[in-house]
């Protein structure tokens, strides 16, 4: 919140949601802000029992992930962890080492590390970079799980679906997802404030939840 990162008001969704609050992991912009969200990923990566992740490598999908498996794999180093990491071009290079991946060889267990994941595609588009380099996609860290409902593609109709894009992910994709934060951990953020500002947003974030949350 201090950074804009988390901003409440009224903000439209790519699904056509209006939704009282937005996510935007583009505005970790500064070496502070990033530093403290990579030691975020790397405590929930690191985290022991059910919570834990196994993994051999990171991977970044272009473009954001870029810049946060870059800065989660110089975490972990500090923390003892040191673990290669790759990311995507857009377009593939014809000329220099040329290929669309850049960095370590996509090798072993490849966890995929992003901001927030809406419909899947980025994650599906990722799985098949790593299937096809010969490696395995193992799971999926985010920062930001909002919990809701998915919702079908157009070519297949629109609509809600009865599941959210993480719960998609871990069941048809079988990946795991380790989430730094969730919908239900912001609704306890606002219900326990004592910022009256604050609180106020608790209400229209818990009607949303209620309408399309799983």
């Amino acid at each position: 919140m201090h950074a804009g990162v988390l901003r409440f008001g009224e903000f439209r969704t790519k699904a056509g949601r209006l939704s009282p609050y937005f996510f935007n992991a583009g505005l970790f912009d500064d070496g502070a802000k990033l530093g403290r969200l990579a030691e975020f990923y790397a405590r929930r990566l690191l985290a022991s029992g059910e919570r834990s992740v196994a993994f051999d490598m990171l991977f970044g999908p272009a473009y954001k992930g870029i810049v946060l498996a870059a800065a989660v794999a110089v975490e972990l180093a500090r923390r003892g962890r040191n673990v290669p990491f790759a990311y995507n071009r857009k377009e593939a290079k014809d000329h220099g080492e040329g290929g669309s991946l850049v960095g370590a060889p996509l090798a072993g267990r490849v966890l995929v590390v992003d901001d927030v994941v809406s419909a899947g595609t980025s994650v599906r588009e990722s799985m098949a970079l790593i299937d096809g380099a010969g490696a395995r996609p193992c799971g999926l860290a985010i920062a930001l799980d909002r919990q809701e409902k998915a919702t079908a593609p157009a070519s297949e109709g629109g609509g809600d679906l009865p599941y959210s894009a993480v719960q998609y992910i871990t069941r048809e994709l079988h990946l795991e997802v380790a989430a730094i934060a969730t919908l239900d951990d912001l609704l306890q953020v606002l219900r326990t404030s004592h910022d009256p500002a604050l609180a106020a947003h608790a209400a229209p974030v818990a009607a949303y939840r209620d309408r399309y949350g799983v």
